[in-house]
């Protein structure tokens, strides 16, 4: 295990906050983390991906642990799929860059998403038309009020939209060690998200690379680069309203757009709404709307996490007022 005391996680969020933890500590095999988790009981403590999901509001008090498992290992085949058991400290993308390479199929739309695999397990990542869920055959995770390995099957951890039970009621509960992915040999491509079928064509032939690169270029397009604009991707979540207030809505905006969910239910974009109500490319103190994306808060440097959050709360105040849609954060707070 690696300790720090005081440790800066300037480098752990990307949102780039300066603050601090009290205790670091990165454990690199399940029995290490075995071992922390008979030690955190009268401790706070949470554990952190690569950040690029969360908002520090404060220094930390407390133990920020961090998976240094990064161990991937084929276990089974068949004809039809592998299945990969994959470190919850693989950096997500390399996975989808790995998978992509070997023509397994499954999780190539959630190309370029940042974090890592057991963040992505935790938050169930989505874009494009798919979601990890899909892919997962089971979660493996250390109990730390029993101090136990446990595994979970997909049905388990109770997925929903950018939900799980380890992000609910099971939340502050458990490790994560490895995921166990169920991946396709014969590529089942998801192309019906807005355009994504005619940008992937413009690279010619359709196949799981060509999607790879189109969506990497198409979020970079869209996305800033927290590197130089700290960020954390899209702040909220896309609302799901009734089918009675969005026609509601859409009596008075004609041209909202939407996307079915079921007979009783639509999704709204929340970027849609964030700009109605005015907030595209607009700057408080630090703190601003990206002018491509409003989806995205980005710190324009030294903003606090208070200060961020106060305009995520802001924009969910008017949109609340001019639409009657209570925006959700996508973004964990940290305090």
């Amino acid at each position: 295990m690696n300790i720090k005391y005081n440790y800066s996680l300037l480098s752990h969020n990307t949102f780039g906050i300066e603050v601090k933890a009290e205790e670091f500590i990165e454990f690199y095999t399940v029995e290490e983390a075995l071992d922390l988790s008979k030690t955190l009981k009268q401790k706070k403590w949470f554990v952190l991906g690569q950040g690029s999901n969360l908002l520090f509001l404060n220094d930390f008090k407390g133990v920020v642990l961090h998976s240094g498992i990064r161990q991937m290992k084929k276990i089974k085949e068949d004809d039809q799929f592998v299945y990969f058991e994959v470190g919850s400290g693989v950096v997500w993308d390399q996975f989808v860059e790995f998978c992509v390479k070997n023509n397994w199929s499954g999780i190539e739309n959630l190309s370029s998403i940042p974090g890592e695999v057991g963040a992505a397990a935790v938050q169930n990542i989505g874009a494009y038309g798919m979601e990890v869920q899909e892919a997962i055959e089971k979660v493996k995770a250390i109990d730390t009020a029993t101090s136990q390995l446990m595994e979970f099957s997909k049905e388990g951890c109770q997925y929903g939209y950018r939900q799980s039970i380890f992000k609910n009621q099971y939340k502050g509960r458990y490790i994560l060690t490895s995921v166990v992915f169920r991946l396709s040999k014969e590529p089942n491509f998801r192309l019906h998200y807005q355009h994504l079928e005619e940008e992937v064509r413009k690279r010619g032939n359709i196949n799981l690379q060509t999607i790879r690169e189109t969506i990497i270029q198409i979020r970079s397009q869209k996305l800033p680069d927290f590197r130089t604009m700290g960020n954390a991707g899209s702040f909220f979540v896309n609302p799901v309203v009734s089918k009675v207030h969005f026609q509601r809505l859409q009596s008075e905006y004609p041209e909202i757009p939407h996307y079915y969910i079921s007979e009783t239910e639509e999704k709204i974009p929340a970027a849609w709404l964030i700009e109605q109500c005015g907030w595209k490319g607009k700057q408080v103190g630090k703190v601003a709307v990206h002018a491509k994306q409003p989806l995205v808060i980005v710190n324009c440097g030294g903003a606090s996490g208070s200060e961020i959050k106060q305009l995520a709360e802001e924009i969910q105040l008017s949109v609340k007022n001019k639409f009657d849609i209570q925006l959700q954060p996508e973004v964990n707070y940290i305090e």
